[in-house]
């Protein structure tokens, strides 16, 4: 079957291309009597849009989101939730030169290969837009697990390139995080980074770089195992991500370096009775279960694909040219991908909620 809906009881089925005339989400599943309007979800979306900042594409689409069905005097019924944002700033005249040839790192050679045909405006649904669905229905996941556990999520921008920032996330807050356009907490790191993308940009080129995810005061007792442990489900969330190269959990690659003694997370008891750990290498769960602790996890992301560099690649019919992308592209697309980040970790915590609550009535 198609790779195109995501989750169990809070399930959601994203729709739309780049170039076409809208963009969308069908959540199924969410629960009812969830108060929300159309401004909170435009919060989120207006995190993700095109041409917020000079470091990003300079697309412009307001991205305005329209709820269709599933709501009632401003509540959630129960029932399934469509949410739809029409496609306005289209120029897919940019994209001709691109229909018999496939760019290098891009998806455009497996999309034909696969299906026989490929929308080459806009890449289609290998598109980041498509990412504007996720997000929408993640503001609604966020909503309910803030009104109802407390919990945040508190993803940023950790590096970029070989610049990194060493801020403690535990401390990091979301007004930090707006603070700048690159969406890094430590504002030394931002101005740093914020140059560097100027510098790859300006040369025609593009840049990746690490978010670092945190999701603040989850429950204890999240999480499937033995397939559907939660950091499992929290890794699959964010590689269906555009773009991303890897996933660490935890004290993920890091902690091969020590013990066993070191990295075990020594349990005591705080002067609530609540059972807490000292440290916190295991990222926040045991087991693939939530332990109480923060959860933490960074998403690596590669360059963009389409660059202005002239690169060599080959035609459908196999002949070799080169290629000089036009169009309007990110030159790196991290901080926009901040809240994707935000709205599929939402999604994942929301869908082992609503199980672990099916579970244990």
């Amino acid at each position: 079957m198609a790779g195109n809906t995501f989750g169990q009881l809070f399930r959601i089925t994203t729709f739309g291309e780049s170039h076409g005339g809208a963009v969308g989400v069908v959540i199924d599943g969410c629960p009812p009597n969830i108060t929300i309007n159309e401004e909170e979800i435009q919060k989120d979306l207006d995190r993700r849009k095109p041409g917020q900042s000079a470091i990003t594409t300079p697309r412009k689409e307001q991205d305005k989101i329209h709820i269709m069905s599933g709501m009632v005097d401003g509540k959630t019924t129960g029932t399934p939730i469509l949410l739809l944002a029409y496609n306005k700033d289209v120029r897919s005249e940019d994209y001709g030169n691109l229909k018999n040839l496939y760019r290098p790192g891009h998806a455009d050679y497996t999309f034909q290969a696969k299906y026989g045909i490929r929308d080459y405006k806009g890449s289609g649904r290998a598109s980041a837009r498509e990412t504007l669905a996720r997000v929408a229905a993640g503001a609604i996941a966020k909503k309910y697990l803030k009104e109802k556990l407390g919990i945040e999520f508190l993803s940023y921008v950790e590096q970029v390139g070989d610049l990194k920032t060493d801020i403690d996330f535990k401390t990091v807050t979301s007004t930090q995080i707006e603070s700048n356009i690159v969406r890094c907490p430590d504002q030394q790191a931002a101005k740093k980074m914020i140059k560097l993308i100027e510098e790859v940009r300006d040369d025609g080129d593009s840049i990746g770089g690490v978010i670092k995810g945190v999701i603040k005061h989850v429950p204890v007792g999240l999480g499937e195992p033995v397939f559907d442990k939660l950091p499992a489900d929290l890794a699959k969330a964010m590689m269906s991500i555009n773009a991303t190269k890897g996933f660490e959990f935890g004290s993920g690659f890091e902690g091969v370096k020590l013990r066993g003694s070191q990295h075990n997370d020594e349990f005591y008891t705080d002067e609530t009775g609540t059972i807490k750990t000292k440290t916190n290498n295991a990222g926040g769960t045991l087991g693939g279960i939530s332990n109480g602790e923060t959860i933490y996890f960074r998403v690596a992301f590669k360059p963009v694909s389409t660059i202005k560099k002239k690169q060599q690649t080959i035609t459908k019919e196999k002949d070799s040219v080169a290629l000089e992308a036009s169009g309007r592209h990110d030159p790196c697309v991290l901080p926009r991908a901040v809240p994707i980040v935000d709205a599929m970790s939402a999604l994942v915590i929301m869908d082992h909620y609503l199980r672990h609550k099916a579970q244990n009535l």
